[in-house]
């Protein structure tokens, strides 16, 4: 019985320690920045768009539109950019094989 009680006891104490995977960011160092994924998400309409909010050097952006099939960035705004080499962009795309 002892041993259960441990157990469970354990079992509390890990689940609080261990921060849920939905609120760790994801990093990367790009082009001598790091950049962090905040939020990513795939459009279900668009399959080759993901919207990602972004922190660069620990500065948190605006959402961004990436669009894999175009590489285009569209920002809050609207205004459209090619992805530059090497840029986060890319790296998304190439990440999920688009």
């Amino acid at each position: 019985m002892r041993l259960i009680v441990l157990g469970l006891v354990w079992f509390g104490l890990l689940s609080v320690m261990i921060v849920p995977v939905s609120e760790a960011a994801i990093c990367r160092m790009i082009d001598n920045h790091q950049i962090c994924i905040i939020s990513l998400k795939r459009s279900a309409k668009y399959h080759w768009e993901y919207r990602a909010k972004l922190s660069i050097d620990g500065v948190a952006q605006g959402e961004w539109i990436y669009n894999c099939r175009d590489r285009l960035r569209v920002d809050s705004d609207g205004k459209q950019a090619k992805f530059e080499p090497n840029s986060f962009g890319e790296y998304l795309c190439r990440t999920v094989n688009y």
